[in-house]
């Protein structure tokens, strides 16, 4: 079985797509003297939370996903980012090649909360490989599986998911509302000539601070 090597150069946000999009730039190396045909190369990512520290603003805001630090011996298990697939061209020895990776900022999405609450430091991802190796030797051609233990780990800085972000929605993030909810804010924006959503939500909160405190009182 021909003996793959994998390892994550790079993670870089992709400046002209159409939407979020992190491009993964992959080394690929090949224990055989044999020429690689192609490889149709399936990649599995994950996210592996318990290989970095948080800082309590951030364990405040990871409490929904994995609970108090008290259960994160428990909680802080690996969680699926992406799946995507490519065709890796011909090559012999080594290659290298980019896998692009769509991202969503919808809070309602574990990567989009996790993400969000990170301030600083890395991201610890692990890039798990399969798929099917093409190939050219002395006797012909020949076909083998990419060996199910082919893996790699990259640690992205924060700051690259930040930079994506801030291409396509500048100082902004998502979240999901239901219609009726939807439809009371606007009639609550229309009624009080508010500008923007951001202005009705924050006269919402505003309200509901003043009622807070005079309730204190």
């Amino acid at each position: 079985m021909t003996e793959l090597s994998f390892a994550c150069l790079d993670v870089s946000p992709e400046h002209y797509a159409i939407a979020p999009t992190l491009l993964f730039k992959l080394k690929i190396g090949a224990a055989t003297e044999d020429k690689v045909r192609a490889i149709a190369l399936r990649c599995q990512i994950r996210v592996e939370p318990s290989r970095r520290g948080y800082t309590d603003k951030e364990g405040d805001r990871l409490l929904e996903l994995f609970g108090g630090r008290e259960r994160w011996g428990d909680s802080l298990n690996p969680f699926q980012f992406a799946n995507t697939s490519t065709v890796v061209p011909s090559f012999t020895g080594s290659t290298e090649v980019s896998i692009s990776v769509p991202c969503s900022y919808d809070m309602e999405v574990t990567a989009g909360r996790y993400f969000h609450a990170l301030e600083d430091g890395e991201v610890p991802f692990i890039l798990l490989f399969s798929g099917t190796i093409f190939g050219d030797g002395k006797q012909g051609m020949w076909i083998e599986q990419v060996p199910w233990h082919a893996e790699c780990r990259y640690r992205m800085p924060v700051a690259q998911w930040r930079e994506m972000m801030d291409i396509h929605f500048p100082g902004s993030g998502w979240l999901r509302m239901r219609r009726d909810t939807i439809d009371a804010l606007a009639e609550f924006r229309a009624a009080r000539a508010l500008p923007t959503w951001d202005d009705a939500v924050i006269a919402v909160l505003d309200a509901a601070r003043e009622r807070t405190a005079e309730g204190k009182s």
